[in-house]
């Protein structure tokens, strides 16, 4: 059991660092005051399909896990029962074998984590979008 703990927790660290370097990506992006409603959206959408891909990259990463190590047997599966778990969805029609379901549910709770890290970094870019619209134009540059 400490073992798959130890695992779980790497695979954690990973997760966390994948995140980290998408987001830190994301907020080096030049700064563009946009004010009209169609470029905005344009942004929401773009943000939103770029933090979906980095949740499924981090998906992958536990269900190639789980295939690499035993615990599941075909990759399909895998990523399908890691995509359930992560979102905390929890069908049910998968499960792990008892001695990787520790694991399966440090995988949801990174989910999570992550998933609430993502929505405080799109509030945080609305309050920029909302901050940067407040400012008088010359203050922009």
């Amino acid at each position: 059991m400490i073992s798959q703990l130890l695992v779980a927790w790497g695979l954690m660290a990973l997760t966390v660092m994948i995140h980290a370097t998408g987001v830190s990506f994301a907020l080096r992006r030049p700064r563009i005051v946009i004010t009209r409603l169609w470029p905005r959206t344009r942004l929401f959408v773009r943000l939103a399909a770029f933090i979906i891909f980095l949740h499924l990259i981090e998906i992958a990463l536990w269900g190639a896990f789980y295939v690499w190590a035993g615990a599941m047997t075909e990759l399909p599966s895998s990523l399908y029962f890691s995509a359930v778990t992560y979102t905390t969805t929890g069908y049910g029609d998968l499960v792990l074998p008892p001695n990787w379901r520790l694991v399966g549910a440090v995988e949801a709770l990174t989910g999570i984590l992550m998933c609430g890290w993502s929505t405080g970094f799109f509030f945080a870019v609305v309050q920029r979008m909302v901050a940067e619209e407040r400012q008088p134009i010359g203050d922009h540059i």
